[in-house]
């Protein structure tokens, strides 16, 4: 499927979403669509592979019988479906029942069956509780199909789950069920739900042209960007995940479109539990199997996840490539225990008002040696005094921050400041910073600014930034410059960007000597001008002298 058809599905979808929400909010919405356009995909994906695995015992139904091929094959086969059941947990790693693959659901969503919100809620605990590993508990636990927004009674809710099962089943009935095609309409819905979300969006959601330039960054060899992307990441780390597009979007640039790359296993912490449970659909949704990604669920400050908590130096867990869009500015409480933390014992820690800091000195303790981190913050990091100035100052004189990317204010639906991309790695040999003040380059959309992405022809925004990046350049007039370490140093510091590329146009130098010069030679002329023109008013017999 072209990419334009993946538009066109992820436009449908939402089309029929914002249609049946009514009065319902965005992002209660978001959860039951999303929901069943995972189940959708996870039935398909189930159903394929019980096909291939039944082979010709795969039953072949009459036209007028409306159950489920594999309901039947249950029925003739009683005493062999654990040894199936077993057999499909080898190979596709998960099980559903027949009453609750898509196909049923609809079924009975179409005929308005009174059964459909008990089976639903049947199929949600059978799936998280039985038919995975611990990749599916909890999954649904933010769905509830009995809350009044669906409906006052049982009947009432039962009727709106109909409608909306069989408009989502019919608009995407012409579509294909690959990964690429739902997952990519998966992105689409996250994104206009994070357009309708305005300031909880923050939670969940990094726009794709940023998500872009973080990606390629991470993705280049991080000794000499100039030999372009890596050949393989043993493992990519994002300790802010939200619904995992970031994530995606690295794997993405890895592999490459004829997948000549290849990524060992994908990271992502989340302390949101709804967006956890997005970002392990948006996973299996693009075609990541279950071992080759671990999402956990807790708050990445206090690092409760054990995975990071290895004391033993020779086991501690290292990334090749960590990308992250924090909370900006977040309030935090640290303490005496959090100082002494290994995270943050040589830095110092952030200000309560702003854990920043802390964010990034926590994925920065994880990235190996020849890894490359990039981290979206506020600009206040840059310049702000105090903890942070002695955390930005340590990190400058040991060599550790490579870039400072500057982008344009109200990128983002959660906020409308301007935000920056910081660049760190452990292994930089140049003793300077690259500073990049693209703050003026975008387009200017109703809600939103926009990156440009090169299309109709507009400039590229993202590829000049990237490219930029990878050049490294001397000097680029007002938009880039590689600033030594001596001048840092003399302004104490602050990596504020302007300080170093001023996007202003300099103002032309005027010649006062020059311009009062010509002032006179021009007053002159017309003394002598008017001298004559008078000597005239004279010589014809009238009065006066003509007055300028």
């Amino acid at each position: 499927m072209t990419h334009k058809e993946q538009q066109q599905l992820g436009k449908t979808l939402w089309n029929i979403a914002d249609q049946l929400r009514g009065s319902m909010n965005a992002d209660d919405f978001r959860d039951y669509m999303l929901s069943f356009l995972f189940l959708r995909y996870l039935s398909d994906n189930y159903e394929t592979a019980v096909r291939k695995e039944l082979g010709k015992d795969y039953p072949q139904t009459e036209e007028d019988d409306t159950r489920h091929p594999l309901s039947i094959w249950y029925e003739q086969n009683r005493v062999d479906v654990e040894e199936f059941e077993k057999q499909m947990r080898r190979k596709v790693h998960y099980v559903i029942q027949p009453d609750h693959l898509w196909g049923n659901i609809y079924e009975l969503a179409r005929t308005q069956d009174n059964e459909l919100l008990q089976t639903l809620e049947q199929g949600f605990r059978y799936i998280e509780n039985e038919s995975f590993d611990s990749t599916f508990q909890g999954l649904f636990s933010e769905i509830n199909l009995n809350s009044e927004k669906l409906g006052k009674t049982a009947a009432d809710r039962n009727k709106r789950l109909c409608t909306i099962i069989t408009r989502i089943a019919e608009g995407i009935a012409d579509f294909s069920s690959d990964s690429d095609t739902l997952g990519d309409a998966y992105e689409y819905l996250i994104g206009e739900f994070a357009a309708g979300s305005g300031k909880k969006a923050g939670e969940f959601y990094t726009p794709q042209p940023i998500s872009t330039i973080l990606s390629e960054i991470v993705a280049l060899d991080s000794q000499d960007p100039t030999k372009g992307k890596k050949k393989k990441l043993d493992n990519v780390l994002d300790f802010a995940c939200g619904s995992g597009s970031l994530l995606l979007n690295v794997r993405e640039k890895i592999k490459g479109p004829k997948k000549e790359g290849s990524i060992g296993k994908i990271y992502g912490q989340e302390k949101n539990i709804t967006t956890y449970n997005l970002a392990r659909m948006n996973m299996l949704l693009h075609g990541v199997k279950d071992t080759e990604f671990e999402i956990y669920h807790g708050d990445t400050l206090l690092n409760e996840w054990d995975l990071l908590n290895e004391m033993n130096p020779a086991k501690k867990m290292e990334f090749d490539a960590i990308v992250a869009n924090p909370p900006f500015s977040l309030r935090w409480e640290p303490n005496e225990a959090l100082a002494e933390d290994f995270r943050f014992k040589s830095h110092g820690l952030a200000p309560k008002s702003a854990a920043d800091f802390a964010f990034l000195l926590h994925g920065f303790h994880f990235l190996s040696k020849e890894g490359t981190m990039a981290i979206i913050l506020p600009h206040g990091v840059l310049f702000r005094g105090g903890a942070e100035e002695r955390i930005r100052t340590k990190l400058l004189k040991d060599n550790h921050i490579d870039a400072v990317i500057g982008l344009p204010s109200n990128l983002f639906f959660s906020t409308g400041i301007p935000v920056c991309i910081l660049v760190l790695k452990k292994c930089k040999k140049n003793e300077d910073v690259l500073f990049i003040n693209a703050s003026e380059r975008y387009a200017k959309d109703k809600r939103q600014n926009r990156l440009r992405e090169g299309e109709n022809g507009e400039p590229n925004d993202i590829r000049t930034i990237v490219e930029t990046y990878i050049n490294r350049p001397e000097k680029v007039e007002r938009y880039a410059r590689r600033i030594p370490m001596e001048e840092i140093e003399k302004n104490g510091y602050n990596l504020n960007i302007s300080r170093y590329v001023s996007t202003s146009v300099a103002e032309e130098l005027i010649d006062l000597k020059e311009v009062n010069d010509k002032l006179g030679k021009i007053d002159q002329r017309i003394k002598g001008a008017t001298d004559k023109h008078n000597g005239f008013l004279k010589g014809v017999g009238l009065e006066g002298d003509f007055v300028v």
